[in-house]
Order: structure tokens, then sequence, then C-alpha cells
């Protein structure tokens, strides 16, 4: 699903405009960077749970040619799905 997709959904399931949709999407996503940034982490009943770590640096393969090169670390963010998402796909 594409943002414009779910945008379209959203304003019909709540029944407002679409811009107003645009907006709410688009403060959620900032909130939620927000406060992955704070390393915070988020809740959401029904869907799962996000969360930011640091990855550790490492060494890695170039595949082509097989030497090695340094990989720096980095912030990423992990999903946890919610039992009832995961019972709900299945």
């Amino acid at each position: 699903m594409t943002k414009n997709k779910l945008i379209d959904h959203m304003a019909l399931n709540a029944g407002i405009s679409r811009n107003s949709a645009n907006k709410a999407l688009k403060s959620l996503i900032e909130d939620i960077t927000e406060t992955l940034k704070k390393g915070e982490r988020i809740n959401l009943q029904g869907l799962g749970s996000l969360t930011a770590y640091q990855r550790a640096a490492r060494v890695g393969r170039n595949p082509r040619t097989q030497e090695p090169l340094n990989i720096t670390a980095k912030n990423v963010v992990k999903f946890k799905p919610s039992p009832k998402l995961i019972s709900s796909l299945n």
C-alpha cells in the first residue's frame, strides 16, 4: 500500500477530508520519529511496538571481491508485531 492509498483509506474510514487525513498521517510519522530519536519505545496496541537501538560497527565482506570492509555503527528501528496482529494474519 502506498502513502496515497493509505491517506485515501484513512479519509474514507474516518469520514474526514483527504487533506485532514494527510495532516494526521504526517503528524503521526513526525511524532514516531521524534519519540524514537529520544530513545523511547512506542507501543501501538493491536499492531506492535517500535524500538530504536544502535547496531554495532562490524567487519563485512564485499560480495564481488570478498575483500573485508568496515561497516560503521548506525541506529536502526526494530518492529515487534503484537500477538493480535500475528493471529489475524494466520
